[in-house]
């Protein structure tokens, strides 16, 4: 385990040096991406819907085996379920917290055991703060230009019209940074953000290779079965065995509504099932 705390000149962050303002230097504890490695940031609302959550694992989970690292901000929500979810598909990640990196300071503390699993599988936390600098008000919006800055994409998954995820969104525009956004609902607050960006010309994504398009990538071919389903999806797809009620769904698999609606908005998107006239089938 590398876990030493040390000092990262910008030369060695070249994408970095691009931004308005640049950090001088910054702390960093464990290993860089090696530099033929892309960068995609992961920003959204700190609270998840269940669609949200499903969004976020069906897209990471299809970016692994790519050579690409993913940067978010440690925070609650999208930040620390993206940076999960990257760990379990075997991705570099880097975190950039809005404090010190010194383990007493680094924030939120109910993810330090998270911040040590970053190091931990190779990955890296940077912060331009002195070690011991606790997280303020102020130290986040300075973080957010780090995290943009040091990517080539920003991927904003779910986020409320007047939610702080869309400052950071505003200076992937300023900073010439490629906007990936998850379409939602229309009837969900959480997406209301969102699509204030969608309207603006972002890029929509709807499926990993969009965003493996996006970094510049060539996707790979992609078998559609099991191995691009989460739990919850391969649960739906098996109670299919005939075609179903939205109603027989939920009591058959004992979950309410809002995460049915969620799950099987991500299986149409993939292409495994079909909802015409209020009956939900597999797709042939």
């Amino acid at each position: 385990m590398i876990d030493k705390l040390k000092r990262v000149e910008l030369s060695q962050l070249p994408r970095l040096s691009e931004i308005p303002s640049p950090p001088e230097a910054l702390y960093m504890r464990g290993t860089l991406p090696p530099p033929s490695c892309k960068m995609l940031a992961v920003v959204g609302s700190r609270a998840m819907t269940s669609y949200g959550r499903e969004a976020c694992e069906y897209l990471l989970r299809g970016l692994r085996g790519y050579p690409i690292a993913i940067v978010s901000g440690l925070a609650y929500g999208v930040d620390a379920h993206a940076h999960t979810i990257a760990l379990e598909a075997g991705l570099l990640c880097v975190g950039v917290p809005g404090s010190g990196l010194d383990w007493s300071v680094v924030y939120p503390r109910a993810n330090v055991s998270l911040a040590h699993a970053i190091v931990d599988n190779g990955g890296a936390l940077l912060s331009e703060y002195d070690p011991k600098q606790r997280a303020a008000d102020y130290t986040f919006p300075a973080r957010n230009r780090i995290m943009v800055g040091l990517s080539d994409a920003i991927l904003m998954i779910e986020a409320k019209e007047r939610s702080g995820t869309l400052i950071t969104a505003r200076l992937a525009t300023d900073y010439n940074r490629e906007l990936l956004v998850v379409p939602g609902s229309i009837f969900s607050q959480q997406s209301r953000g969102t699509h204030q960006f969608l309207k603006l010309g972002a890029t929509p994504v709807t499926e990993p290779d969009d965003i493996v398009r996006a970094l510049g990538l060539e996707p790979r071919e992609r078998a559609h079965d099991a191995l691009d389903l989460s739990d919850n999806e391969t649960a739906l797809i098996a109670a299919l065995e005939e075609p179903r009620t939205r109603d027989e769904l939920c009591e058959l698999l004992g979950i309410d509504s809002a995460a049915l609606s969620a799950t099987l908005t991500l299986l149409e998107i993939k292409g495994h099932i079909k909802e015409e006239l209020g009956v939900v089938r597999r797709a042939q």
